[in-house]
């Protein structure tokens, strides 16, 4: 036992005469004194052979050599933090920090808010209804007939039928509630995602996000239309972009078109996304059908109004020149950091 306990006050002599100056130093003490394999433990390690009548004055001995132990490498731990803070490699603390990266909302997003903002200057408010709807307000209430393809469970996801839910397959569905609780005028924007039974490639989507905008008052007519979409346009893609307006059909409106603008990724001189015609469809739209009118109680011989409906994905594809429409959902960090700088 003396032998041990000479060898512990040499090894308290080291531990005084230890310095430590920087946080490695000291984490170089506790180490060699307080680790799992430092000589503190060692030294009580050897307890167990020392005869049973001494162990008490032993154990004694042992508790001071560890409390010697902690209180130096809290000592020199003081110490260090005192020369890191005071000294001439302390931190200056007024310099720049580190630089975090910069995140940025989804491409669709930003384009969805832009054409918000737009609608907005022209006095349009913004509705919003469920994704989960019944087959009145999707498809009774848009004069779309019971045999209509788009009832098809080729075209709509189901989640009940007799009484039939559906996931929604348009924002139409928005307006429908918006007629159903508020009387002319009426001007809304309806922006939402929707969902169809389609085949998920570069060009479709099993989902995706659509605006729908709907305007109901006295005297509104086709030039309205055109003007209000003229403007949008030029909006989103410039004074620079052609216009035109195709004949179409939509059981919801009567006379219906479909309107395409230039093609932005070629110049209108023919690629792949507009299949080398130079143009590009982004909405339709038409003059709201008066039975569609009627089914909500709106007198159709004294109001008039216009709809319109297009795809948030159409319109970002030809704004940033997105050739795959997959890349809005896959999350790849890659794609989405081109985006940091979009306001």
């Amino acid at each position: 036992m003396e032998q041990i306990v000479q060898q512990i006050e040499q090894y308290k002599q080291e531990m005084q005469a230890f310095e430590a100056h920087t946080p490695d130093l000291v984490e170089a003490f506790r180490i060699k004194y307080l680790g799992t394999k430092g000589l503190v433990k060692t030294v009580m390690g050897e307890m167990k052979n020392v005869p049973v009548e001494q162990k008490k004055a032993f154990g004694q001995v042992l508790n001071e050599f560890k409390e010697f132990a902690e209180q130096r490498y809290a000592l020199l731990k003081e110490h260090a933090g005192e020369q890191t803070d005071t000294g001439t490699s302390a931190k200056d603390i007024t310099l720049p920090g580190d630089l975090f990266p910069v995140g940025t909302r989804h491409p669709l997003n930003l384009v969805k808010n832009q054409i918000i903002s737009i609608f907005r200057r022209l006095g349009f408010a913004v509705a919003e209804g469920p994704e989960i709807e019944d087959d009145w307000h999707n498809f009774g209430a848009m004069n779309l007939p019971e045999d209509h393809p788009a009832r098809d469970m080729q075209d709509t996801f189901y989640i009940n039928q007799n009484p039939d839910w559906l996931l929604r397959t348009h924002t139409s569905s928005v307006q429908a509630r918006v007629m159903e609780n508020q009387k002319p005028p009426i001007r809304v924007i309806c922006p939402g995602r929707v969902y169809r039974n389609e085949t998920i490639s570069a060009r479709a989507h099993c989902f995706f996000h659509q605006v729908e905008g709907l305007y109901i008052d006295e005297n509104v007519s086709f030039a309205d239309l055109k003007q209000t979409l003229y403007f949008f346009v030029q909006e989103m893609f410039g004074q620079h972009v052609k216009v035109r307006f195709r004949p179409s059909y939509f059981p919801f409106t009567e006379p219906s078109a479909e309107m395409d603008i230039s093609c932005q990724i070629c110049g209108g001189e023919g690629c792949n996304i507009c299949k080398h015609t130079g143009w590009v469809e982004i909405l339709g739209s038409g003059m709201v059908h008066p039975k569609v009118l009627e089914n909500f109680g709106i007198d159709s011989t004294k109001y008039t109004g216009f709809a319109f409906g297009m795809g948030v994905e159409r319109i970002t594809q030809l704004k940033y020149q997105v050739n795959d429409l997959r890349l809005y959902s896959q999350n790849d960090v890659r794609f989405l950091k081109q985006f940091t700088g979009v306001i």
